[in-house]
């Protein structure tokens, strides 16, 4: 069995594993008020400019990047994925993540998330810290500490309150 493989049975062992440039990371399974708070900010996804981008959101999926296999919270895609990837990982770099501190997995979230995704292509990452209530916004040359509730609008015209 390949790394890859095994991250991808690691839900078997309660865990989740990501690979991010070779490194294999891992966090506990996340807990029901993480899962809340996940679900409160993907009901908030819009699009707020009216433009061509369906803000389409996938919860808590395996997506390979070209550097890595990582499973955001949420993740914003302008469309749907083809219907053949609907079955596996999907290969589609998002428009914009989301990720959801989990205690104890601050540094995976915040230091190492942010940089990885920017370097994959996503547009926009945002981090948001329950315990602070942080959020952090980052894009190609900026970064952003806001406090939630925070209204964000993304690269791709959709719309977050986070």
């Amino acid at each position: 069995m390949d790394l890859q493989q095994l991250v991808l049975r690691s839900d078997e062992l309660g865990v989740r594993l990501e690979l991010v440039n070779g490194l294999a990371i891992w966090e506990a399974q996340p807990l029901y008020r993480h899962q809340k708070h996940v679900e409160r900010i993907a009901a908030s996804i819009a699009p707020s400019d009216g433009g061509a981008c369906g803000c389409v959101h996938a919860l808590d999926v395996y997506i390979q990047f070209p550097n890595g296999l990582k499973r955001p919270d949420i993740s914003i895609f302008c469309c749907e994925p083809d219907e053949a990837e609907q079955d596996s990982v999907l290969t589609m770099v998002p428009e914009a993540v989301v990720e959801v501190v989990s205690k104890g997995y601050e540094a995976k979230d915040l230091e190492i998330g942010p940089p990885f995704y920017l370097s994959q292509g996503v547009k926009d990452v945002l981090v948001f810290d329950p315990q602070t209530l942080l959020v952090l916004h980052v894009r190609q040359g900026q970064a952003r500490r806001l406090v939630s509730p925070a209204v964000i609008d993304l690269t791709c015209g959709c719309g977050v309150v986070v």
